[in-house]
């Protein structure tokens, strides 16, 4: 497997984990027997901590589809130059310091962040093209 792959595959663990922490949120502000309910009426809203959680794994999957669409082109087309491993590595470590900002809401740093990992698809996009 490449170094592009393993990051990806690291970042899908990192989209598991907020997914859990997320779903123990939920259940903790709603109960269990809700969450195992067919959920006809509106769950009650999420403390400020678990809004934050929630939305940090909504942005994640927002751009986990870009980034796994270009690094899986990157290795089917076996294109693995500096520019994919930087970017892989880029949007992985962005990901990874981007939650913890977030849920602490340090509100400029976490954009710093953000735009880090957006780079780093725009780095693999760039091996693509021209690595």
């Amino acid at each position: 497997m490449s170094r592009e792959l393993t990051m990806l595959a690291w970042t899908a663990v990192l989209g598991i984990v907020q997914l859990l922490i997320v779903a123990q949120l939920f259940t903790a502000a709603n109960g269990l027997s809700y969450g195992m309910s067919p959920r006809d009426t509106p769950p009650k809203p999420l403390s400020a901590l678990g809004g934050r959680f929630e939305r940090a794994f909504r942005n994640l999957m927002e751009t986990f589809p870009f980034a796994a669409a270009a690094i899986l082109v990157a290795a089917v087309a076996g294109r693995s130059n500096a520019y994919t491993w930087w970017g892989a590595q880029l949007y992985f470590w962005g990901r990874l310091v981007y939650l913890p900002l977030y849920a602490a809401g340090v509100p400029f740093l976490r954009s710093l962040v953000w735009a880090v990992s957006l780079l780093g698809i725009v780095l693999v996009l760039a091996g693509l093209a021209w690595g």
